[in-house]
């Protein structure tokens, strides 16, 4: 049997150009000690992104549609269906919208725990377990101390805590995945590296354009130790492309009603500027990626060349989302940002300028200290706050008028109502129902925008009567009038009077 090509590579966890596994080097630990270090911080990380997730639930804190979106998706998965996802439209099958099949893997945990919650806890293990490889990885490479300050820089970096406290989306899959194939790459297992980045093309739809970025990444890396590996990288870059252009002309039309992709229109949105519109935003978002999560160091590895597939497209579209450190945009950034950071410094420690050892070794140090004072002013320091793990008097009312909705029955719901019907009601998005007329309406009118929400009921129902069923703190229900109603509990009865 022929000599595996592979076995040129050194083995790093005993190679002593490395920093961290020479015996004699000054930052090593006897053996095994340290390895749980990136488990005991992924734990941490967890409890503390669980809490914000969910506490942010708890205070009907939703700033999107998009928990309950996901959550009709995965229901449907759990009971075997198709997923179709009815806050987009009555019908709407998800996969003509983004090619996110991944999701389906959530679909056995929530048949047995069928909440919203569960999907925001089980995002935050996900975005959790990806500080495993990068702390890892920083360890193999720089030492114990410096790699778990890299660790704690990355799960305190603000686009995963942005992306924690974003409800839920798809890519809390392609976090691990990149954090893991990256991993793979910098301890040079070509085949793991390529193996963990393929199953990106099941997350959403540009992320095989990062497949290719990552397999070109392995290819340059592994032209001369492993030239096999690197035939198979082309292999898989072509591969990745490939996905993107099948998945975006062929398989979204496919299930899409328009038999077209929704979102080629965000390239020309808020005035059609492309690439220069909003420049000075985008070039500080390019900042705050680079700067304070890598010292601008990590502009020295190639692996950075990952992240340039998801800022590319979003730097072409004008769409203002897209840009800042808000929303859950560049969580997908940060392991990538986090690795080429490990890459930059394990490489600059040998370089000839001495300035640039010095700074290469106290970086790590460096970017743990800014994540830790930057955390004060994100999601994170909320952690410390009683008020977040109290549930406040105004949700519990909120919940009580929307318990009254009976199980199975259709419901028409702006954002905060949405994510306490989706588990066991057919809901809807107001004023898209596209001439169904639903059950219940229930608004968030806390604003006051609707002056008379009857009148506004027969302005998007004019065959149907809807009367006020009752109101909370702003939530108010409406029940369609002559629908036939099950036989209710006199529980039910005294709870529904209470909050009218």
């Amino acid at each position: 049997m022929p000599t595996r090509a592979a076995s040129a590579t050194p083995d790093v966890s005993t190679d002593p150009a490395i920093p961290g596994t020479d015996p004699r080097a000054g930052e090593s630990s006897p053996a095994g000690a340290g390895r749980w270090d990136p488990w005991v911080l992924a734990l941490t990380l967890f409890a503390g992104y669980a809490v914000v997730s969910v506490g942010r639930y708890r205070h009907l804190g939703q700033r999107s549609w998009d928990l309950g979106i996901f959550e009709q998706v995965i229901r449907s998965y759990a009971h075997l269906q198709a997923p179709v996802a009815d806050l987009k439209g009555p019908g709407f099958n998800i996969l003509g919208d983004h090619f996110s099949p991944v999701t389906v893997l959530l679909a056995p945990l929530y048949r047995l725990f069928p909440s919203s919650v569960t999907l925001l806890v089980a995002q935050a293990a996900l975005f959790a377990l990806s500080a495993v490889p990068v702390a890892r990885a920083a360890a193999r490479l720089l030492g114990r101390g410096r790699g778990l300050a890299v660790g704690v820089s990355y799960g305190l970096s603000w686009g995963i805590q942005q992306a924690v406290d974003f409800d839920f989306h798809e890519i809390c899959f392609a976090v691990p995945l990149l954090a893991f194939a990256l991993e793979a790459v910098l301890a040079r297992r070509w085949r793991a590296a390529l193996l963990w980045a393929l199953p990106l093309v099941l997350v959403k739809e540009d992320l095989g354009f990062t497949l290719s970025a990552l397999a070109v990444v392995v290819a340059w890396r592994a032209r001369d130790a492993s030239p096999r590996a690197a035939r198979y990288a082309v292999g898989v870059a072509a591969f990745g492309a490939v996905a993107v252009a099948v998945t975006l002309l062929v398989l979204i039309p496919a299930f899409n009603s328009a038999g077209s992709y929704d979102y080629w229109n965000k390239v020309g949105e808020s005035g059609g500027g492309g690439p220069l519109d909003g420049l000075d935003t985008k070039l500080r978002t390019l900042g705050w990626i680079l700067i304070p999560t890598t010292g601008l160091l990590a502009l020295r590895s190639p692996l950075l060349l990952v992240a340039l597939p998801t800022i590319g497209w979003r730097f072409v579209s004008s769409y203002p989302q897209y840009w800042g450190t808000d929303w859950h945009y560049s969580a997908v950034l940060m392991p990538v940002a986090a690795l080429a950071l490990v890459d930059a410094v394990h490489t600059a420690r040998n370089s000839p300028r001495p300035w640039l050892r010095s700074y290469a070794q106290h970086l790590p140090a460096a970017v743990a200290g800014a994540s830790l004072a930057l955390t004060t002013s994100l999601p994170l320091a909320a952690v410390t706050e009683t008020e977040i793990y109290r549930k406040p008097e105004r949700v519990t009312a909120i919940e009580r008028l929307l318990a009254e909705v009976p199980d199975g029955a259709s419901v028409e719901a702006n954002i905060a109502p949405i994510s306490r019907l989706t588990s066991r009601c057919r809901v809807f998005w107001v004023s898209n129902t596209q001439g169904v007329d639903p059950d219940y309406i229930a608004l968030d009118n806390s604003r006051k925008r609707y002056r008379d929400v009857e009148a506004y009921a027969r302005t998007l129902h004019p065959g149907a009567r809807y009367g006020v069923q009752g109101t909370a703190y702003g939530v108010v229900l409406l029940e369609r009038q002559g629908r036939a109603r099950p036989p209710q509990p006199p529980c039910a009865v005294a709870t529904r009077s209470r909050w009218r």
